[in-house]
């Protein structure tokens, strides 16, 4: 995991937000999966803000593309925020 990423976390009612920060790369990728799985249960709408990432490697984001849709309950959207967020987010994903 790049050394510098950190995930912020909050719940609110029945959505839950994840503020990453840092570089994202592959390790990276699977520690926010382990934190959907973790952290997603009972939620509706999970927030993923990417305002405070420094830099995706491509590895990073294709393992996280790759296996997002198995780490959550189908019924829950995923949004996804920010200037990094079309690159980090699967195809067909939710933009705000």
């Amino acid at each position: 995991m790049a050394s510098n990423f950190r995930i912020l976390t909050h719940r609110d009612g029945n959505s839950l937000h994840l503020k990453l920060l840092g570089d994202f790369d592959g390790a990276s990728a699977h520690e926010l999966l382990n934190m959907l799985k973790v952290n997603g249960q009972g939620v509706t709408r999970i927030f993923i803000h990417t305002n405070t990432l420094k830099k995706l490697y491509p590895f990073g984001e294709q393992q996280f593309q790759s296996r997002v849709k198995k780490h959550y309950d189908q019924n829950t959207q995923i949004f996804f925020t920010g200037d990094k967020a079309a690159h980090l987010a699967p195809t067909g994903s939710i933009f705000r």
